[in-house]
């Protein structure tokens, strides 16, 4: 069947077509504290719960095989939980205005129901072809506001007050009726017998699915939390003492709201007050970069402040691709991508890092990096991952430009080495008092074990004093452009002093 069919002739026009609203999920993976959900009960209508698998969104070059899986997994334990009800996500292989003009034409669809979705560019252009066709068909498409996230606010006036507000709000208690309708099947239904690869989940990712979310989250609350503030910056330490609610949050499997109010209201809290609100401090920070990302998603492409695209690299393809494969002779730098290929999770300040280095000392354009770390987090988030990048990239104009050392890093973070030795085993028998910088090893501290040439002679010179980048950043924030840029973006994304 060619897709440009019209679908009314499969539909047989000359029988009454059923009333139905349909939920249509993103990333908003859960069956508690989901206000479509709620909203479609709420109506007393037939409904069905859809998720796409869309190819133009499957294909583009944030996307990767390892996001598929976790989505398709938190969507089978939704249907456990949803299984009691006689209810399911369905999931459809199709682009979405193929799969809406289908169902539009099948069913009289009264509502499409949604959170809205603060995605690149490629989504809010399906959004608009979708947003069309439906009225074309007379639905109605209930967005409803995400995270504290406001659509079309120019400026932050007010909008810390407005996110704990929103943070602190009852907690949707979503109650589901049984479903007596029986739906029928549609041309794009989605087969794991064509999908083998999403089919068995890979144990080193985290778990998906909201009761995982909600496991990890007493568990950083009952033991692991005590250590954060302590841990955030060790690479090795961190995968245990930090949230690792990151994943959960991205693809909605926890809300914001939920995870403020347990540890908020928890009774370790006054026990850890000062861990737990480092915590807590950095679940806003989320918000407010997605916030950012919902302004302009150019951020994408292009720097924030517009005078930095003046600014050349040397945007070498070599290496740019030991960078993307750990293969720098950095063992910090190789450690943390290792690790982030093999598990799709790193610590804040090794992310960074990773950004610094591509960008500050190997003299590479942020725009060549920005994919390969998007497809590797298995948190990607497109509100935090592009402006977050390009903070650590230091194309802002407003924000300090930290260039993080990988060798100083290594020794302070990573001190005996524990981190590196795990995902460079063939540095595990160097002492940790030196495995920082290998190129020094003499044939007696080597004591006759063999190192990848790599390590003997890493691909840029190891004297970090003085950054050409850096410099050239700097000496850009004196440009009168960058200046104008800089006042602008502090209009648009920081509030006022007498704002409350």
């Amino acid at each position: 069947m060619e897709k440009n069919l019209s679908f009314s002739y499969l539909c047989n026009n000359n029988k009454m077509k059923d009333s139905i609203n349909i939920v249509w999920l993103k990333r908003d993976l859960r069956t508690t504290d989901h206000l479509p959900l709620y909203e479609a009960e709420k109506k007393q209508q037939n409904y069905i719960i859809i998720y796409l698998f869309e190819p133009n969104q499957t294909n583009y070059d944030d996307y990767s095989l390892r996001h598929k899986q976790f989505i398709y997994h938190s969507i089978i334990e939704m249907n456990k939980l949803l299984k009691k009800y006689n209810r399911e996500v369905m999931i459809f292989n199709e682009n979405a205005d193929v799969v809406f003009d289908y169902l539009t034409s099948k069913y009289d669809v009264i509502n499409v129901i949604s959170y809205q979705e603060s995605g690149t560019k490629n989504s809010w252009l399906r959004d608009k072809k979708v947003k069309l066709l439906l009225k074309k068909n007379k639905t109605k498409w209930l967005e409803f506001e995400k995270q504290a996230v406001i659509r079309g606010k120019k400026n932050r006036n007010g909008w810390d007050k407005y996110w704990y507000s929103y943070a602190n709000s009852e907690i949707i208690n979503n109650n589901y009726s049984i479903n007596d309708y029986k739906y029928e099947k549609t041309p794009f239904d989605f087969s794991i017998k064509k999908n083998k690869e999403l089919e068995k989940y890979p144990s080193k990712f985290q778990p998906a699915g909201e009761k995982y979310a909600l496991k990890y989250l007493d568990s950083f609350i009952i033991s692991r939390g005590k250590n954060y503030n302590i841990h955030i910056s060790q690479p090795e330490k961190s995968r245990y003492s930090c949230g690792r609610l990151s994943t959960y949050l991205s693809w909605g499997n926890i809300s914001v709201k939920q995870v403020y109010q347990k540890v908020k209201n928890s009774s370790n809290y006054k026990l850890n007050k000062r861990a737990f609100n480092s915590f807590l401090a950095r679940l806003k920070w989320r918000s407010h970069f997605i916030q950012k990302f919902e302004v302009d998603c150019s951020y994408e492409h292009t720097c924030i402040n517009r005078g930095y695209e003046k600014m050349e690299f040397e945007n070498n393809d070599h290496l740019l691709e030991r960078w993307k494969s750990g293969n720098t002779g950095f063992p910090l730098v190789d450690a943390s991508m290792k690790c982030l290929i093999n598990n799709g999770w790193l610590n804040f300040r090794m992310r960074a890092m990773l950004v610094s280095f591509l960008c500050h000392y190997l003299n590479q354009d942020w725009k060549r990096g920005v994919y390969h770390l998007a497809q590797l987090f298995l948190d990607y988030e497109p509100g935090i991952h592009y402006t977050q990048f390009q903070m650590q990239a230091g194309v802002t104009g407003i924000n300090s430009i930290r260039v993080y050392n990988p060798i100083k890093q290594s020794k302070e973070n990573d001190t005996d080495g524990v981190f590196i030795k795990k995902w460079i085993p063939e540095l595990s028998k160097i002492d940790h008092k030196i495995i920082h910088e290998p190129w020094i090893l003499t044939d007696i501290d080597l004591n006759g074990n063999v190192i990848p040439h790599i390590y003997r002679k890493p691909i840029i010179s190891t004297d970090f004093k003085n950054s050409s980048v850096r410099k050239k950043l700097w000496s850009l924030r004196k440009d009168s452009f960058v200046r104008e840029e800089s006042k602008r973006i502090l209009n648009i994304h920081v509030r006022k002093k007498t704002s409350k």
